[in-house]
């Protein structure tokens, strides 16, 4: 390795290489990393981070509602975008130069500077004008939201990464997809008081989660004045002499907005690397192929997060950076566990899952119990709110094992990241039994569900 610049040189500032490098420089190894962009990828600076703060930002409304029951008198209350959009844009410098800072501390060298892969072991830093050599290369580019030029108009619209950063908040706006981050956005944009339309291809927003979360999520967003529009898709968008934007949709619906959002998925940041030049796998779409290990077809060149489209998630990443670590430069080749991953949906309410649906439950499993309870929280007795909370185990019937556990209501992602633990240690429903409630919380039903709402043998439900 003395003959090469770096021990490890990485492409991509966000968390998962920003990890690998400074705990790589922490361990004595010669660190180099470039990111073209600003340092924190897209969690830190256009994702999980800003989306957070602007989710808070949207609940004040319903808040400042809520407290009239508990005997508050709160005054009319009024909105600045701008001063959310300044607030925001302060807290990511902060945590843009705390990411830097760590990879130098520890010993790491950064660069502003896209990067382009020359030769397995010659990196080509662009703003530089410069090459670097490096032992062992490591991609953590991350991806971006997947453009839609098939659309006409789609110059007209736009993505997640410009939403947070808009000059004005719109008066009315479009949202096309029904993922994660379709339905956040929706909510966040209606809870800051835009009229707001979500439009969806599929029957049901948020595919691949529970289909009670689903189906309950979606009708609290209606009853709070949310329109979603399924079995829709755009056809075209205009702009009109007004400079607003009138929306086309296939069911002959014509939606006039200010703004049209696409979240229709992410695509790998990969195009311009030099990755085809030195005969790197990659699929269809882009995204880096590699082993278990997260190495690809070139031994000394590897690759974690959004970049491999495994699980897109930046707690993955980050943990795929450290099997890396453990892998390349401690001798304990580790491979990343991509089973039994926690996550939410911050919307209003939000979803904490951990785990198999009911209908992937049903798939692998020939008896399965299904533990449910619906209820209105403490916190909207006072307030009034129609409101409810959906709490859901999935368990096998035959080794009593916990397979799935799902939230929808207030502090949902905080008891996923709780419930994680027992999943994944694989307790059973015996366990959850044994374990005393916490009272008065919402979060006791997990532990007081004795008898189960129903059971789902050979995939014919039983009441």
């Amino acid at each position: 390795m003395a003959g090469y610049d770096y021990d490890l040189f990485v492409i991509g500032g966000g968390s998962g290489g920003v990890r690998a490098a400074r705990v790589a420089a922490a361990l004595g190894k010669r660190v180099g990393i470039a990111e073209e962009y600003r340092y924190g990828g897209t969690c830190v600076i256009r994702g999980c981070v800003p989306k957070k703060l602007y989710v808070y930002a949207s609940q004040f409304p319903e808040h400042f509602a809520d407290a009239a029951g508990y005997g508050w008198t709160v005054p009319e209350a009024s909105f600045d975008w701008g001063a959310l959009v300044a607030n925001k844009d302060r807290e990511i410098s902060r945590l843009e130069a705390i990411y830097k800072k760590n990879v130098q501390g520890a010993g790491g060298e950064t660069f502003q500077s896209r990067a382009k892969i020359v030769d397995p072991h010659v990196v080509h830093l662009l703003a530089e004008d410069r090459t670097v050599t490096a032992d062992q290369i490591l991609i953590a580019t991350g991806g971006r939201p997947a453009p839609h030029p098939a659309l006409p108009g789609h110059e007209h619209c736009i993505s997640s990464n410009e939403a947070f950063d808009l000059k004005e908040l719109p008066k009315a706006i479009m949202v096309e997809g029904g993922g994660y981050i379709a339905v956040e956005f929706a909510n966040i944009f209606h809870g800051l008081g835009v009229d707001t339309t979500l439009v969806y291809r599929g029957k049901e927003i948020l595919s691949r989660f529970d289909m009670d979360l689903r189906r309950m999520l979606h009708e609290t967003m209606e009853r709070k004045g949310i329109r979603i529009l399924c079995h829709a898709v755009s056809e075209s968008v205009r702009k009109r002499p007004d400079g607003r934007l009138d929306a086309h949709i296939n069911n002959g619906t014509v939606l006039t907005v200010d703004q049209v959002m696409l979240a229709i998925g992410r695509i790998p940041n990969t195009e311009n690397m030099g990755l085809e030049g030195i005969g790197l796998e990659m699929s269809a779409i882009g995204a880096i192929n590699v082993d278990k290990y997260s190495r690809t077809n070139i031994d000394n060149i590897w690759a974690i997060g959004d970049v491999t489209n495994r699980v897109q998630l930046t707690p993955v990443a980050i943990h795929e950076a450290m099997c890396f670590i453990e892998t390349a430069f401690k001798g304990n080749p580790t491979a990343p566990d991509h089973n039994t991953i926690a996550t939410a949906v911050f919307s209003q309410p939000e979803i904490g899952t951990v785990g198999l649906s009911e209908d992937d439950a049903v798939k692998h499993h020939p008896d399965i119990e299904i533990y449910r309870a619906s209820f209105r929280p403490m916190r909207h007795t006072l307030s009034g709110r129609d409101e409810k909370m959906l709490m859901k185990l999935v368990v096998d019937g035959t080794t009593r094992k916990v397979l799935g556990a799902h939230i929808l209501g207030p502090d949902a992602g905080e008891m996923a990241q709780l419930l994680a633990i027992p999943l994944k240690a694989g307790l059973t429903k015996d366990d959850f039994d044994r374990t005393m409630a916490v009272h008065p919380t919402a979060a006791e039903e997990l532990v007081t569900m004795y008898k189960p709402t129903y059971r789902v043998k050979d995939g014919q439900r039983l009441d």
